[in-house]
């Protein structure tokens, strides 16, 4: 608004003054919308790799830093693909040099660092570049996803001899989890690695009055449900594990997951990890976790993979009561990866209509905007968009 029309602007009654208001966030809402678009997809959350720890030694204090920049660089880089990818398409990942890679990296950050006249030790966290990134993996032809779900409470249950375990100290199923408890801060333990958050519980008095291990593992609904909602989350994996030796003298680790949130209850899946040959219970616990974890992930992806190939559009009304929650929605779109742009049609006081152009099919777009708490539904024809609270 130039100087003359703000003049203008200041001298207009009431009324036309709230009018031309209006009218003015709504251009600048549906011209800063459109620009959203512009952009592929809008969570950047993902191409974030934290923690990379590096050691190395040179001649010289900076000739280990440069190694050690660039060895830090590639491992995140190789992270990050295979945080986005299948397991099986991990073979198929390109293989780049140093150069290439750092084309792709947006920028970095170190902590912890140390460093001698020949040492250099730190964490890095690198920031890459999603679009490049997404067109390196199209152009590769290896699927991908990055939808992020909402966090899940992860609740590791020990069996042993007629016996479960859940908070009780010890329990090392829980600390192949989590970590040795002596090391266990009273705040949320959290990881946020890979696509799906977990949540673990601090086993504090109230996590032991709300929920034990018998009930954990009978599928006990209101226990489960109460303990989500103090970590505010939308859903708990009981994550049961039963060590057994076998006729032959192996030992076996039967892992169940089962899923329950305020809608249903269901097995996800269950395995059986074998001992390797010397290995400790400690060690197998741990790399059954991780594989555990892993294939929670590989599940999620395949119901998120980007399907290039299918591009929909579809119109969506939008009821509000305010401009404020206008505005929230049109922040939580930018962050969800099939949504490639969204068409502002109609503003009013009491709803918005919006042409989405979206990747792959309608569930998948209902399942990523239900991670950010937004329920797409079909009423009488038509596609309603409302909001929800979050958990």
């Amino acid at each position: 608004m130039n100087r003359i029309n703000a003049i203008k602007f200041m001298h207009c009654p009431k009324l036309i003054k709230a009018t031309c208001l209006i009218l003015c966030i709504f251009l600048a809402l549906s011209s800063s919308f459109n620009v959203i678009g512009q952009t592929i997809y809008g969570s950047h959350q993902v191409f974030t790799v934290a923690k990379i720890y590096v050691d190395v030694t040179a001649k010289t204090a900076s000739a280990a830093r440069r190694k050690a920049l660039a060895k830090g660089e590639r491992e995140a880089f190789y992270v990050l693909l295979k945080r986005l990818t299948l397991r099986i398409d991990h073979d198929r990942l390109p293989v780049l040099d140093a150069k290439q890679i750092s084309a792709y990296v947006q920028d970095f950050g170190v902590t912890n660092e140390k460093n001698s006249r020949i040492r250099y030790l730190a964490d890095l966290t690198y920031r890459f570049k999603p679009n490049d990134v997404r067109l390196l993996l199209r152009d590769s032809e290896v699927q991908f996803a990055e939808t992020i779900s909402k966090p899940i409470l992860v609740l590791p249950v020990y069996q042993l001899a007629g016996a479960a375990f859940l908070w009780d100290n010890p329990n090392p199923w829980r600390e192949a989890w989590v970590g040795n408890p002596k090391t266990i801060k009273t705040r949320i333990q959290r990881r946020v690695v890979g696509l799906v958050p977990m949540v673990f519980g601090n086993g504090d008095l109230t996590d032991i009055a709300t929920i034990s291990a018998e009930l954990a593992v009978k599928g006990d609904m209101q226990s489960l449900l109460a303990i989500a909602k103090k970590y505010q989350v939308a859903a708990s994996l009981v994550v049961l594990a039963n060590l057994r030796s076998t006729p032959q003298g192996l030992t076996v680790l039967k892992v169940r997951v089962s899923k329950y949130d305020r809608h249903a209850s269901r097995q996800v899946f269950s395995m059986l990890i074998k001992a390797k040959k010397m290995e400790s219970v400690g060690v197998l616990l741990r790399r059954s976790a991780k594989e555990v974890i892993t294939r929670i992930e590989e599940l999620w992806k395949v119901d998120n993979l980007l399907k290039f190939e299918n591009i929909g559009v579809i119109t969506v009304t939008l009821p509000i009561n305010s401009l404020a929650e206008w505005v929230d929605v049109r922040r939580r779109l930018v962050k969800v990866a099939v949504v490639e742009s969204a068409e502002l049609v109609i503003f009013s006081r009491k709803e918005v209509r919006l042409n989405i152009h979206f990747i792959g099919e309608h569930d998948q777009l209902k399942l990523a905007l239900a991670q950010l708490d937004m329920n797409l539904m079909e009423e009488e024809g038509s596609w309603i968009l409302r909001t929800q609270k979050p958990n």
